[in-house]
């Protein structure tokens, strides 16, 4: 058996361990997280806003394909070695087409990190009454700090605080439907008379909008993170458990949200409404959550785009992380948070849609050309 062989075998066949699965799953869940779910503003204007249909209909339509997403970054990732993270883009959509992916992509993640600043800005103004240029300021300071440290760092400090912000999540979305079991179909009856922030026109399209956004989230991260891997059941593992807890996230806090539509739709910060009724103590519990959840998905965000241009943890790679830093902090505290999340995520879902069709076509050839052999 020759060296490379013998390595593959060994990491084929070496023990899978629960705890990487784990920590995988939760690195994919603490990126996906972000300022839009947290907050609960995605989730009111992706699944809560088109009622049954978009809790549930959005909800499995994005449960399946984010999990396929998720398990093809991975093990593309870990096969392919890319050189650089960007290299993902050029594997599945050729030279040209990756190359649009690959600019457009990192212009979208800086973007989504200026969203960060603005859902941090808004906790800091709705919930603690102080300037929102204080929370924009104050996250923008941590995440530049963390990504300085590189990428190994930050896949231990957010796949610990991953599964957590989710479980504190269900948990309210849970209480929002036990306070009133009767809120979710009278939710449901009212929303036609409500003027909520919608994603699409329909629960579909907004599914696949969602999708389209988080790929283009993942795609650098996740195939750069692929290559650490131990061996491909870690990988599908850690993809599948990511995505199958992230998506059944989403449906309860929608499910929370529908139950609280008339109290939440016009919130900047629905997730903080529906935590009023605990107690000051429980908000600031959530708003400290919210603000973990914003900090986890923007580390990733930053270092996706530093990383780009300069490899992990050199001098340049860290001045450019400090100036981007600042830069988003500027862009994100312009337009109020609501608003940042409809025109960024939505715009860039639909381009995120291209690369998933895409993605399906060069799945669907790989697997007909190995039952052809």
């Amino acid at each position: 058996m020759t060296d490379t062989s013998a390595a593959a075998h060994l990491a084929t066949t070496e023990k899978t361990s629960i705890l990487r699965v784990i920590t995988y799953a939760g690195a994919i869940i603490a990126f996906l997280i972000g300022s839009g779910f947290a907050t609960g503003q995605e989730i009111l204007q992706y699944y809560a806003s088109y009622g049954f249909w978009g809790v549930f209909g959005t909800g499995l339509l994005v449960l399946v394909l984010i999990s396929y997403v998720a398990v093809e970054f991975f093990l593309t990732g870990r096969r392919e070695q890319f050189e650089k993270p960007s290299g993902v883009f050029y594997h599945y959509c050729g030279r040209y087409l990756g190359t649009f992916f690959d600019f457009f992509s990192i212009l979208f993640v800086f973007l989504s990190f200026t969203v960060m600043i603005s859902g941090a800005g808004a906790v800091f103004e709705e919930y603690y009454g102080l300037s929102k240029y204080i929370g924009g300021v104050a996250l923008a300071a941590a995440v530049g700090l963390t990504v300085w440290f590189g990428l190994t760092s930050l896949v231990d400090v957010i796949g610990k605080i991953g599964p957590v912000i989710v479980v504190v999540a269900i948990a309210l979305g849970v209480y929002g439907i036990m306070r009133d079991p009767e809120g979710i179909s009278t939710g449901n009856a009212i929303l036609p008379s409500l003027d909520v922030t919608q994603a699409s026109s329909n629960w579909f399209l907004a599914g696949l909008s969602y999708v389209g956004f988080c790929m283009l989230w993942l795609a650098a991260f996740l195939s750069a993170l692929g290559k650490t891997v131990k061996n491909r059941r870690e990988a599908t593992g850690g993809a599948l458990l990511g995505g199958i807890a992230f998506s059944a996230a989403c449906m309860v806090v929608g499910l929370g949200l529908l139950a609280n539509i008339e109290q939440v739709y016009d919130a900047e910060i629905p997730m903080l409404v529906l935590a009023g009724d605990l107690g000051p103590w429980v908000g600031a519990l959530i708003s400290a959550m919210i603000l973990a959840g914003i900090y986890t998905t923007a580390i990733p965000l930053l270092w996706t785009v530093s990383a780009r241009f300069f490899d992990d943890k050199t001098k340049k790679f860290k001045y450019l992380t400090i100036a981007l830093a600042a830069l988003g902090t500027i862009v994100g505290l312009v337009l109020p948070f609501s608003q940042m999340v409809n025109i960024v995520y939505v715009i860039n879902g639909y381009v995120g849609i291209v690369l998933l069709a895409l993605m399906i076509i060069r799945t669907i050839r790989h697997l007909t050309a190995r039952s052809s052999h």
